[in-house]
C-alpha cells in the first residue's frame, strides 16, 4: 500500500528528512511531488523509528518543506530485465538512454540481488582469453573469478578495457556476453566506449550502464549494483558466462565516502565509512558459479590507485576480497608500452586451476613460472647495473638484461588492435626465453627444455 506524507521537517543537502512515517522501510524507494507538478526520486538510506532520511536522486533544489507531497512505493530499487537489455545503454539507475524505447520487461529484480549459498558454488575453472598476453599468460582471467586491475589517473585503462571486450572469447565458445558499468566518467569517455563497441560490432554481446561525472552520487553507488543484476540475469537465467567491467570504483568509493559524511556517519580510515570492506565485498561477491546453473559471472573492476598508492584503502580493500590483481605500471606507460601491465606485482589466484592440459596448454604453468622468475632477476641486475654500469656485468646479467627488454617491447607490449591466441603467446614466452643461457633456465625440467626452446641462428 503507497501512504502519501505531506511536507517535510528537514532538508540537508541532498538529503530530506520525514517524521511519523508508518513502517518505512530501509533502500525503499519515494516519489515526490512538487508543487510545479515535477516528480523527483529517492531512497531511504535512514530509518530511526518512525523518523527516516531519503536521499534524492535529482537534488533538492527547488523542493518545498511545505507542500511537497512524499509517496513510499514500499519497494527497493528494481530493473526491468529482458533478453532485450544486449545493446542497450542505460543510465546508472537502470534506465534507458539511448532512443531505442523502454524494455518490456521478462521480470523486475532488487538491484540489490540475492545472497548466494555458499554451498552452492562451483570452484572456478576454464579460462577466459583476452588476447592479451601479459594477462592471458602470466595472470589469466577464469571463468566466474573477480580479478581487478589496479591502474592509476591518465593511464590507459579504458582503452585495456574496450580492447578487452572487443576480444574477450570462451575457449569453449560457450555463449558470452559483457556488461559495462562506467561510474563517474565524463562525456567524452562514455562518447568512447559507446563508439569503440559499434566500431568493433560487438555492442550486440554489450549491456552498458553509464554513470557520468555530473550525475548524482547516489546513482552512482547504485549502477554497480544495477549493472550486476543485469550480469546474474543473463548468467543465470539465459545461461550465458557473463564479463563484467566496472570502471571506475574509485569514482564509486568517492561518491560512498560523500554520501556517508552527508548522513553523519562516523568516518574509517582516510574518510571512507567503516562498512567500507562490507560494502565491496557485497559487490564483488557476486561473482561466480552456482551449482546447476549453465551461466556465469565474471567480475573484472577497474579502479585508479589515488597517488599510484596500492596501500591505499580502495586497492587494499579490494586486494582481500577479490582473487589477485593486474597491475598497470606507470614507467611502462611512460616508456610507449601498451599495455604497460607490471607482472611481478600481477597475480590471479586461481590461475592454476584453469590453465594446462585441456584449458590452454600443458607447458603453460612451467612457462609462466620461468617468465616471472627470469623477468624478477631483470629487476635484480638493473639494481646492480645502476651501481656498477651495465658494461661491468657479467655475461649472464646481460643477457638477463637483454631478456628484459626483448621481454617488455615483444611480449607485454602488443597493439591496441592485436589480438594474440594462447598458442600464440605461449609460442612467444618460449622463443624468448630461447635467447637465455640453458642454465638460468631452472624452473623448467630438461626435458621440456628440449622439446619448446627455439635454435637461434649464429
Amino acid at each position: 500500500m503507497k501512504i502519501e506524507h505531506l511536507g517535510l521537517s528537514q532538508i540537508n543537502g541532498s538529503l530530506v528528512v520525514l517524521e511519523n512515517v508508518i513502517n518505512p522501510k530501509f533502500d525503499e524507494m519515494v516519489e515526490f511531488s512538487l508543487a510545479d507538478g515535477t516528480k523527483r526520486t529517492g531512497r531511504i538510506v535512514t530509518v530511526e523509528g518512525d523518523k527516516v532520511a531519503v536521499q534524492v536522486f535529482e537534488g533538492t533544489g527547488g523542493i518545498s518543506m511545505t507542500n511537497v507531497k512524499t509517496t513510499l512505493t514500499g519497494k527497493p530499487i528494481e530493473i526491468k530485465l529482458s533478453p532485450e537489455i544486449l545493446g542497450r545503454v542505460f543510465d546508472g539507475l537502470g534506465r534507458p538512454k539511448d532512443s531505442l524505447g523502454e524494455i518490456y520487461p521478462d521480470e523486475v529484480r532488487d538491484v540489490n540481488g540475492s545472497p548466494i549459498n555458499p554451498v552452492s558454488r562451483i570452484y572456478p575453472k576454464n579460462y577466459i582469453n583476452t588476447g592479451i598476453s601479459s594477462i592471458d599468460c602470466l595472470a589469466t582471467l577464469i571463468r566466474g573469478q573477480k580479478l581487478p586491475i589496479f591502474s592509476g589517473s591518465g593511464m590507459k585503462h579504458n582503452e585495456l578495457a574496450v580492447q578487452i571486450v572487443r576480444q574477450a572469447s570462451l575457449a569453449d565458445d560457450g555463449d558470452f556476453a559483457i556488461v559495462l558499468a562506467a561510474m563517474g566518467v565524463k562525456n567524452d569517455v562514455a562518447d568512447y566506449f559507446r563508439r569503440s563497441f559499434e566500431e568493433a560490432d560487438v555492442m550486440g554481446r554489450v549491456t552498458m550502464f553509464l554513470n557520468l561525472s555530473n550525475d548524482p552520487i547516489i546513482e552512482r553507488i547504485i549502477t554497480p549494483r544495477c549493472a550486476l543484476t543485469a550480469a546474474e540475469y543473463l548468467a543465470f537465467k539465459l545461461n550465458k558466462h557473463v564479463l563484467v567491467i566496472m570502471t571506475d570504483m574509485t569514482s564509486y568509493a568517492e561518491a560512498l565516502r560523500e554520501f556517508s559524511s552527508s548522513k553523519g556517519e562516523i568516518p574509517g580510515r582516510k574518510g571512507y565509512p567503516g562498512y567500507f570492506y562490507s560494502d565491496l565485498a557485497t559487490l564483488y561477491e557476486r561473482a561466480g558459479i552456482i551449482k546447476d546453473a549453465e551461466g556465469s559471472v565474471t567480475q573484472l573492476p577497474i579502479l585508479t590507485m589515488p597517488n599510484d598508492d596500492i596501500t591505499h584503502p580502495i586497492p587494499d580493500l579490494t586486494g582481500y576480497i577479490t582473487e589477485g590483481q593486474i597491475v598497470l605500471d606507470r614507467a611502462l606507460d611512460a616508456s610507449g608500452i601498451y599495455p604497460p601491465v607490471s607482472v611481478l606485482p600481477s597475480l590471479s589466484r586461481l590461475m592454476k586451476d584453469g590453465i594446462g592440459a585441456g584449458y590452454t596448454r600443458e607447458d603453460h604453468s612451467a612457462l609462466a613460472n620461468q617468465l616471472f622468475a627470469c623477468y624478477a632477476k631483470v629487476q635484480d641486475a638493473k639494481a646492480l647495473a645502476s651501481v656498477i654500469g651495465e658494461e661491468e656485468l657479467s655475461e649472464g646479467d646481460k643477457a638477463i638484461m637483454k631478456f628484459g627488454r626483448e621481454f617488455e617491447q615483444k611480449f607485454i607490449n602488443q597493439g591496441f588492435n592485436e589480438n594474440r591466441s594462447i598458442t600464440e603467446t605461449l609460442d612467444l614466452g618460449w622463443k624468448l626465453l630461447s635467447a637465455l643461457p640453458r642454465e638460468l633456465l631452472d624452473r623448467v625440467d630438461e626435458k621440456l627444455l628440449d622439446e619448446k626452446l627455439v635454435p637461434q641462428q649464429s
